[in-house]
C-alpha cells in the first residue's frame, strides 16, 4: 500500500467510525461496499480496507458479497464492558497515584476537569463528553501501561455510541465532575487506594445511570 492509498484508508476508517458513533450509520444496519464509498466520495478500495480494520474492532460485521452491518451493543453488554473498563481504569488510577508523579504531569488531568465545570455551567453536553472522554484517556496514558491502554481504547469504542445516545437523556453530570476532581486530587497526593476507590465508585455508578437509561428508553440494542 503506497502513502496516498494508506491516507484515504485512514480517512476512511475516521470517518466511517464517526458515522457510527453518531448513530447516522444505525446498529444493526447494512451498508454495501458501493453505497459507502459513494457516501464518503472515495475509491471502494480505501473503504473496503477501513471496514476490515473496523470489523476488527468489533464495530462492524463484514460479509462477503452481501456489505457490511454495524454491530449493536445491548444494555447487558455494554453493562458487561463497563465492569472491564472500571476493573482496567482502576488499576491505571492506582499506578498513576503510586508513581509519584508532579504536579506538571498532571495538567491535562486538571485541564480536562476544568473543561467539564465550564461545560456543565452552561449545560453543553456535547463539549463535556469531549473534556470526560479526553481525561479518561490521560488518566490511561498516565497510568504508563501500553497494553492497558490499546485494551480500554478498544472497549471505548464498543461503548461510545451508547454514551452519545444517552448524553442528553441523563442529569447534568455535576457529580461525575467531583467525583474526577476527588481522584485528580488522589493522585496529586499519591494515595493510591483513595485514587483506585473513588474511580471504581464513580464507573460503577455511572455503568449503573447509563443502563437504567437504555432500559427505560427501550433501548435495547444501540
Amino acid at each position: 500500500m503506497n502513502k496516498r492509498e494508506k491516507s484515504n484508508t485512514l480517512a476512511a476508517i475516521e470517518e466511517l467510525r464517526g458515522l457510527i458513533f453518531s448513530g447516522e450509520l444505525p446498529a444493526d444496519s447494512n451498508h454495501l461496499e458501493s453505497e459507502l464509498a459513494t457516501r464518503l466520495g472515495m475509491s471502494r478500495t480505501p473503504v473496503r480496507e477501513a471496514t476490515l480494520v473496523l470489523a476488527g474492532e468489533g464495530l462492524l460485521e463484514v460479509r462477503p458479497r452481501k456489505g457490511v452491518r454495524i454491530c449493536a451493543i445491548s444494555a447487558r453488554e455494554m453493562s458487561e464492558i463497563y465492569e472491564v473498563l472500571t476493573a482496567l481504569e482502576c488499576l491505571a488510577a492506582r499506578t498513576a497515584a503510586l508513581a509519584g508523579h508532579p504536579q506538571s504531569k498532571l495538567a491535562s488531568l486538571e485541564g480536562c476537569i476544568l473543561k467539564m465545570e465550564q461545560a456543565t455551567k452552561i449545560d453543553d453536553r456535547v463539549a463535556w463528553s469531549k473534556a470526560d472522554e479526553d481525561f479518561h484517556n490521560a488518566l490511561i496514558s498516565l497510568g504508563g501501561n501500553a497494553h492497558l491502554q490499546r485494551i480500554v481504547l478498544n472497549f471505548n469504542d464498543r461503548v461510545r455510541r451508547a454514551r452519545n445516545l444517552t448524553l442528553h437523556r441523563r442529569p447534568l453530570p455535576t457529580k461525575s465532575n467531583e467525583d474526577h476532581r476527588a481522584l485528580y486530587d488522589a493522585i496529586l497526593r499519591g494515595d493510591g487506594d483513595t485514587a483506585e476507590a473513588v474511580h471504581r465508585a464513580h464507573r460503577t455508578h455511572t455503568r449503573e445511570l447509563l443502563t437504567a437509561i437504555l432500559e427505560k428508553h427501550g433501548l435495547k440494542r444501540v
